[in-house]
């Protein structure tokens, strides 16, 4: 084995391939493409995540617009090679067998990097453990935090039996914080003892790297003490880093950091082990996925310091077919340097138009041969794809459907396209879906409307390269970075979204999109959504569709600086370059 990977990927989900649905939603999405690009910078990483055999699940909507879900059966085999090696974790005082599956990411040189997929679906585990690796984000607390043992501790055990000597692990989200147990286990064990010191938990600090992505306090994983000792075991040096002599232990340990943080949240908060703070706790490097994350990130996490890289996508990935071929044509290497995007301002608007109607023509089929829709590439067309939930506000676009329908009537016709899978536990989210299938059979004389099922990578680049304008409606400051808008904006396709995540630094008004409502002002608490739906209709109303329509040229104008300005910066090869620079060296 090559144990000159220096840098191990922590995520519990992975997006790789629409035929593998090891992925929920963005988070999977962006480790996928943060490891493509790793691969063509050469970075010497390799990843680790859960084999998720049954899938996220299959979305199906009923006529009442309800979503139904079922497991989806994969085959393994077709896509993931089995490794040899074996690895072990212990769980309620039963040892629970691991074996991994490897899938290679090659880059643009041939550069390979390996992620393997954690697997304890074995003979030799009982019936109950060999699912606990099936389902993503399934199951209760109990069922999430064995999955989480199995991914933090069994991950650095499976590095190791497959012989790697990683320097740094680099945690996707709090899922895998566990993995600094294991690390402080092989810190003390290296040195004779059966304790953890200052020593060990400096060493362990210099190794772990922490990306966190929720701006939610519930969205952070917390589980309760008593659970946590009954699954990981008697483990007291490990619970009772929260004493005295301990606190005294890490304060001297962090003696650079003055007002570090209340002690009595090394590792728990009332009662519970909170995931983040032992991931913050334990991680020389921090950081949110925006500037504005970050931000907030440091206002619910007072007292460490958080730096911010935001998010990108993968280029060569995302943008489609009919755009890579007049990237080729006008900025060859655009694959090598993304950065070279920013010539694009000076291809021909009307190649840029062309190329567009081509990506238009396969998405308007694909909608027309799952619906009666009877959509068309002449019609302005608004995208929204993303997991629904009540936060993102997918129904905003309806607040006044007289007001929609008369601008589509008196304005300029409009057609909309929606996707997106809500949780199965997040009864919100399926109540979002419902609403606007009734709002699509109410408004259907007048506007074109569909719901597309089962949500997934391969449709996402379908829609996002096929509608004209993205639309993005979450509510400040839930969004902590998203990705979508920046998949658009490779393809020539602005967007018109709220001032939040990614959208702050992206946004230039009339030249990469446009905004919906304003921009939190310093010193203010929060958000007043109560503008944002007139603010929306004004932009579609008096900006957007008369553009659209009958100023066609600035309208390519705002699609090529989309590229130029966002596609050639939004990306994860820039996103990499900071990991590398800031984080893993």
């Amino acid at each position: 084995m090559d144990d000159r990977r220096t840098i191990a990927y922590f995520s519990m989900e992975i997006g790789l391939e629409s035929g593998m649905p090891n992925y929920s939603g963005g988070l999977g999405v962006l480790a996928g493409d943060t490891i493509r690009s790793a691969a063509d910078l050469k970075v010497p990483m390799v990843a680790i995540t859960l084999l998720h055999r049954k899938g996220f699940f299959h979305q199906s909507i009923d006529s009442s617009g309800w979503q139904r879900e079922e497991p989806v059966e994969w085959a393994v085999e077709d896509f993931l090679e089995e490794m040899p090696q074996r690895a072990s974790v212990t769980i309620e005082e039963r040892v629970v067998h691991l074996r991994s599956w490897k899938y290679e990411v090659n880059g643009i040189g041939g550069f390979v990097v390996p992620v393997y997929f954690l697997d304890a679906d074995l003979e030799e585990n009982s019936e109950w453990d060999r699912a606990l690796s099936h389902f993503l984000y399934g199951g209760d607390q109990h069922y999430r935090l064995c999955q989480e043992v199995i991914l933090g501790i069994g991950g650095v055990r499976m590095l190791r039996a497959l012989g790697y000597n990683i320097r740094r692990f680099h945690m996707n989200e709090g899922h895998a914080g566990l993995l600094t147990l294991a690390l402080l286990d092989e810190e003390a064990k290296s040195a004779g003892r059966g304790s953890i010191t200052s020593d060990d938990i400096e060493a362990v600090r210099e190794k772990c790297i922490f990306t966190t992505h929720t701006p939610v306090p519930a969205g952070h994983d917390q589980f309760p003490l008593d659970l946590v000792r009954s699954v990981i075991g008697p483990r007291e040096d490990f619970f009772d880093m929260t004493d005295s002599s301990t606190q005294n232990l890490i304060k001297r340990v962090l003696r650079n950091r003055e007002n570090f943080f209340d002690m009595k949240d090394l590792l728990r908060s009332e009662g519970t082990l909170n995931m983040t703070y032992l991931a913050l706790n334990l991680s020389r490097y921090i950081n949110g996925v925006a500037k504005k994350h970050s931000e907030v990130s440091r206002l619910m996490f007072a007292g460490y310091s958080i730096d911010a890289i935001t998010n990108g996508v993968h280029a060569a990935t995302w943008v489609t077919k009919s755009l890579q071929g007049l990237y080729d044509r006008y900025i060859p290497g655009w694959r090598e340097d993304n950065f070279s995007l920013r010539y694009a301002i000076s291809i021909p608007r009307q190649e840029v138009w062309q190329a567009h109607i081509q990506a238009k023509k396969p998405l308007m089929r694909y909608v027309n041969s799952r619906t009666d829709a009877e959509m068309d590439t002449d019609t302005f067309t608004l995208g929204f794809a993303r997991r629904a939930t009540t936060y993102k506000r997918g129904d905003l676009l309806f607040q006044d459907t007289e007001r929609l329908r008369r601008i589509s009537l008196e304005v300029g016709s409009l057609q909309v396209i929606y996707a997106g899978k809500a949780h199965p536990q997040d009864q919100g989210g399926k109540a979002l879906i419902k609403r606007i299938f009734e709002v699509k059979k109410s408004l259907k004389k007048e506007i074109k409307m569909v719901y597309l099922e089962n949500y997934d990578m391969e449709l996402a680049k379908m829609i996002i390269s096929g509608v004209d304008v993205w639309l993005n409606t979450p509510k400040p400051p839930l969004e902590a970075s998203g990705t979508s808008g920046m998949k658009a904006a490779l393809n020539g396709v602005p967007s018109l979204s709220i001032l939040d995540g990614w959208w702050i630094e992206g946004h230039i008004e009339g030249v990469t999109g446009w905004s919906i409502g304003e921009k939190i002002k310093e010193g203010e608490k929060s958000h007043d959504p109560s503008q944002d739906a007139a603010s929306l209709y004004e932009k579609l109303e008096k900006t957007i569709i008369p553009t659209f329509y009958h100023k066609r040229d600035h309208f390519i104008d705002v699609m090529r600086y989309s590229i130029t300005l966002n596609g050639s910066f939004f990306n994860t090869q820039r996103m990499m370059q900071q990991y590398v620079l800031k984080a893993y060296f």
